[in-house]
């Protein structure tokens, strides 16, 4: 029954909620694939679940199905071979309203325990999901693991939490006394219903499938609305096994299981667009290009729109007290998946004249330099390259590469790495460049992929100004700073905040400024152009419903 996922789950649900009030750590999944977590079978029952999806229709029924789509290919050299249901968005759509009329009446706690369920579940398939999410998106396993299963997971968690919270506040009766002096004080009795808005649209994107799409399906979900899945045409295996084991759950829970749905088609069709303008559609969360994404905040008038789209994040370097840490520490960070995250840095900015460190003053090309040769000893053993670089998503970074190694003077060079396991799997390691700031339309929009400019300012007054400039107007979701001064800090913590970017200060162990970790960290502000919503607050959750009361005499 719906209230025995509730009451199942109610601790965890608890213990989200006082995790998001005070912030600090705590996972409700493990986050290493470990035999002690998961079972000592478990890596090896999940990549056989994966490879039993390959080369065949995809195991879901769905109401509309008018043929087959689906033409993924694995970053690492695999045809998928997939097939998933086309649907007929008229029939499907009318299933989906049949479907919602049941669930908005279910009430916050069914919504938050079938929620919460889906995502157990989840997490006991998160080694298959791992592999699908590693050829889709080309994260090497053990990061597809972690935040294409748990990490993944946990913003689901955390985003149903704080839909229950939201929720909560709002008692169901009231009664309201207001005195009258010498006569009987009027009485009434009032009651108040949770109202979702509508149905919800997901548009994921190639690179983070579930990570980027959990919090809106399950904000969605967990606040009574029905939810269609879009996934990227690159990357729908994922999204799909999710989608699947939703549908489960809620037929366990008496459901009809078309409450969650899938949307799959073909690269270049224009399905997204013609779901998004539905009448029907009234919640959009959409991950992707800045183009995608305003388009749907101009034109899905009918729908609350939530995007997260790209920005030019940016590095600050004004001294250190630890330049190898320093160093070692950014060449993670432009090596993690090679780039290909909406939180890795871009512009580094040096003061022309060189930075203070304990070694003594170094000058611009030493810093750059000692930025590069860090890179080249982290990569230098290729069978430990590609797991941390995994692999390329698709061409067009490919093609990104090509057109930004003109830009300046290379320091280190993109190159081609042969994977040991996968012979045909596209690596490519990061292109860094030097160059100076007196032609911004250089490095003032986002080149999304493992490229990164070290930029001479004339001082790191000027590296500020550059960046608060590339903030608000481009956006950005991640900044970082390094300096011994405590000044320098404040005012770029200023410059920041103003700009609504996350600020990480002197990173030089093994936390790296493009991670962000549910319950703690707000995944982009919507303060600036790279996002108009944060990944996950009040805001992500309170306007997905609203609240109907009835009054009455007593």
């Amino acid at each position: 029954m719906p209230q025995d996922f509730f009451a199942r789950h109610k601790a965890l649900l608890d213990k989200a909620v006082e995790a998001i009030h005070s912030r600090g750590y705590w996972s409700a999944f493990s986050e290493m694939p470990s035999p002690k977590a998961y079972g000592e079978t478990a890596n090896d029952d999940g990549k056989r679940a994966f490879e039993n999806l390959l080369n065949k229709p995809f195991p879901i029924d769905q109401p509309g199905t008018a043929g087959e789509t689906g033409s993924e290919r694995s970053p690492f050299g695999i045809d998928l071979g997939v097939k998933y249901p086309k649907p007929d968005l008229d029939t499907l759509l009318a299933a989906v309203q049949k479907a919602e009329a049941q669930w908005r009446n279910a009430g916050p706690e069914t919504w938050s325990g079938v929620s919460l369920e889906i995502l157990s579940r989840l997490n006991k398939r998160s080694f298959e999901i791992a592999y699908a999410v590693m050829h889709t998106s080309g994260q090497a396993f053990l990061m597809a693991f972690q935040a294409g299963g748990p990490h993944a997971q946990d913003r689901g968690v955390e985003a149903v939490a704080y839909a229950w919270l939201e929720m909560s506040h709002i008692p169901r009766t009231a009664m309201w006394e207001k005195p009258q002096g010498k006569n009987e004080p009027l009485k009434m009795e009032k009651r108040y219903r949770i109202v979702p808005r509508g149905i919800g649209l997901v548009i994921g994107c190639c690179t983070f499938p579930t990570w980027n799409s959990y919090p809106g399906l399950f904000a969605n979900l967990a606040t009574g609305n029905a939810v269609i899945v879009k996934p990227h045409p690159g990357a729908i295996l994922p999204l799909a096994i999710t989608v699947q084991v939703a549908r489960e759950v809620l037929s366990e829970a008496g459901f009809d299981p078309n409450v969650v749905t899938l949307v799959a088609h073909e690269k270049g069709d224009d399905v997204a667009q013609k779901l998004a303008l539905r009448p029907e559609i009234k919640v959009i969360d959409f991950t992707g290009s800045p183009e995608n994404g305003v388009w749907l905040e101009r034109n899905a008038h009918q729908a609350q729109v939530f995007t997260e789209k790209a920005g030019v994040n940016q590095i600050l370097i004004d001294s250190t007290n630890d330049f190898k840490g320093m160093a070692r520490n950014i060449a993670f960070s432009l090596a993690l998946y090679s780039g290909q995250m909406c939180t890795a840095p871009q512009n580094i900015y040096v003061p022309k004249n060189g930075i203070d460190t304990p070694e003594g003053h170094l000058s611009f090309d030493q810093v750059a330099s000692g930025i590069g040769d860090a890179m080249n000893k982290l990569l230098g053993d290729p069978a430990r390259a590609v797991e941390v670089l995994g692999a390329i998503q698709n061409d067009g970074i490919l093609q990104r590469i090509e057109q930004a190694r003109g830009l300046g003077e290379v320091v280190v060079d993109s190159k081609p790495l042969q994977h040991p396991q996968f012979a045909h799997a596209c690596v490519r390691t990061p292109l860094i460049l030097k160059m100076d700031a007196s032609d911004p339309s250089k490095f003032m929009h986002e080149f999304f992929g493992p490229i990164a400019f070290v930029i001479a300012t004339n001082d790191t007054q000027h590296s500020t100004t550059l960046a608060r400039q590339a903030a608000t107007k481009h956006g950005a979701i991640t900044m970082s700073v390094y300096s011994s001064d405590q000044k320098v800090l404040d005012e770029v913590s200023d410059v920041a905040a103003e700009a609504g970017v996350g600020l990480s200060c002197n990173l030089t162990g093994g936390v790296y400024v493009n991670q962000s970790a549910a319950y703690s960290d707000f995944h982009a502000s919507g303060a600036n152009p790279a996002a108009n919503a944060s990944l996950t607050d009040t805001a992500f959750v309170a306007s997905r419903f609203r609240v109907a009361q009835t009054r009455a005499h007593v």
